[in-house]
């Protein structure tokens, strides 16, 4: 009979490790759950190494993938399909190993193979989520590591599932109001671009051969058409290599800073971006003071989340007040950065206990306003994007075939 090592967490979150005999796997597993104990590890003691996972590195060249890149959506799938095993039952090992085989991502497989691996060789999932930093931030390992500690692993992933789903339909919300007038901005500078290389040197050429005078407006308008046909590979590099430098810039620390600067400084769209930080980081520190991480660790974490410079070193300050003793409402106030509701109810939740859900109430709110702001700028820019796109190549097709009606005029009354 096989001779099995395991490591549960009982109802109190008390770690127990044992070892036991049994006929199978399926068979110890389903006994230990019986006794109320969730099983973070099981692995057969032997001499011999650990079996492999079931699907090795290797079998990447020959497994199809839908794309290269890490998505959020792919680590929402992982997260939902990762809760939807373990709820049922299924080790841990098996569930990754299951859910190796249907991941699309490549980085994604590598990232997991990995993980598998460190798990079956008797480290726990936190530990190797946390050796690949650039998936799976602090904001994952603290959370998966609250739940192996309490034994509540499935409950903590599925509120961080719904975080995932929630931050990934609020990014889509944001990115559909803005696309649409990006798309018609594209197709204007198209056109424009086609009529400098190709259709005004023709009409140049015809002008030149009917020997008129042009109305001043065609006249400025080929001179335009001259510049960017000779200067068109120039302006394109010119173009591409001033954003190259601008994000090169705003990556360094001074950058980003006067970035965020002239971000806060716009009218009406610098509320907007304060309300969506806001928003991220009171969404982010509910999930993590709700799965049970201590209020200072949870502050720490957010400041390295918030991506966001002058909210992050806002959230230290904040920090050090509530270690000293204060509660998180006073210095956030004091800050000048957080709306007066979001204080208010904050307050509210410390004085009744129910901070994260009042945290939760909070972020819930402001990606609502955020959401329909964007609708309702994307409703607005669409028309007045459709009408300047219209006037330029109004003024293009006026500018053009005006010589031609006065040279029809003239013929006329001669």
């Amino acid at each position: 009979m096989p001779h099995y090592r395991y490591t549960a967490k009982n109802l109190k979150g008390e770690t127990i490790t044992d070892e036991a005999d049994a006929f199978s796997r399926e068979s110890l597993l389903q006994n230990l759950q019986t006794q109320g104990l969730f099983v973070v590890k099981l692995q057969e003691h032997s001499p011999t190494p650990p079996q492999k996972p079931k699907i090795a590195p290797a079998d990447a060249k020959n497994k199809q993938f839908s794309h290269k890149k890490i998505r959020l959506s792919d680590l929402t799938t992982f997260s939902r399909q990762l809760v939807t095993m373990l709820e049922s039952g299924v080790t841990l090992l098996r569930s990754l190993n299951v859910i190796l085989s249907q991941i699309e991502s490549r980085n994604l497989y590598t990232v997991l193979t990995d993980v598998t691996a460190q798990v079956e060789q008797g480290s726990l999932l936190s530990e190797a989520l946390a050796l690949h930093p650039k998936v799976f931030n602090q904001f994952w390992v603290s959370l998966v590591e609250v739940g192996e500690t309490s034994g509540t692993l499935p409950k903590v992933l599925e509120k961080l599932s719904f975080y995932l789903e929630q931050q990934a339909a609020f990014r889509s919300t944001i990115i559909s109001a803005i696309i649409y007038p990006t798309v018609l901005f594209g197709v204007c500078m198209t056109a424009i671009s086609f009529f400098a290389l190709f259709v005004g040197p023709r009409f140049e050429t015809i002008f030149k051969t009917m020997n008129v005078e042009l109305p001043m407006i065609t006249r400025i308008l080929l001179a335009s058409f001259r510049i960017i046909k000779s200067n068109f590979f120039m302006i394109i590099g010119v173009n591409i290599l001033g954003v190259f430098l601008l994000r090169k810039y705003i990556r360094t620390k001074s950058g980003r800073k006067s970035f965020e600067n002239f971000m806060f400084s716009l009218p009406t769209l610098g509320n907007i971006y304060r309300l969506i930080i806001v928003e991220r980081f009171t969404s982010q520190l509910a999930i993590l003071v709700d799965s049970g991480v201590p209020i200072l660790q949870a502050l720490d974490i957010a400041s390295r989340l918030v991506n966001n410079d002058t909210c992050s070193q806002i959230i230290l300050s904040i920090k050090e007040k509530v270690r000293q003793g204060e509660l998180l409402a006073a210095p956030m106030q004091e800050s000048g950065f957080f709306p007066g509701m979001a204080i208010q109810m904050i307050t509210v939740g410390e004085e009744t206990g129910e901070l994260s859900k009042m945290l939760k109430h909070v972020a819930e709110f402001y990606q609502n306003t955020v959401e329909t702001f964007m609708k309702r700028l994307g409703t607005i820019i669409e028309p007045f994007m459709l009408v300047f796109m219209g006037g330029i190549i109004g003024i293009i097709v006026a500018a053009m075939f005006m010589p031609m009606f006065n040279l029809s005029q003239l013929g006329g009354g001669m």
